[in-house]
């Protein structure tokens, strides 16, 4: 799992047909302190999320077919599976 901040949205016209009705966003992963940790991700929303909401990624392949629900394996490797409220952590 990853944790990263929504930064963009992606719109196509012509796509897979996996990727019908999906709406796709870019997350820039981050640290527990909201630093940038890693490259950008393409992430498919399944929580509703938008620009500027910390969210959780599942960046697994079979991740997205179980959550997504298809009976065959789809090039969809990134997740987005809940959006954070907050970040608590103990020391």
């Amino acid at each position: 799992m990853i944790i990263g901040k929504v930064i963009g949205s992606i719109v196509s016209t012509i796509k897979l047909d996996c990727y019908k009705n999906l709406k796709i966003l870019l997350v820039q992963p981050t640290d527990k302190d909201g630093n940038k940790t890693g490259d950008t991700l393409v992430a498919v929303d399944t929580v509703r999320a938008g620009v500027g909401d910390l969210v959780i990624v599942a960046s697994e392949g079979r991740t997205a077919t179980e959550i997504l629900r298809f009976n065959k394996r789809v090039p969809i490797r990134s997740v987005i599976t809940g959006i954070i409220d907050r970040v608590d952590i103990e020391s």
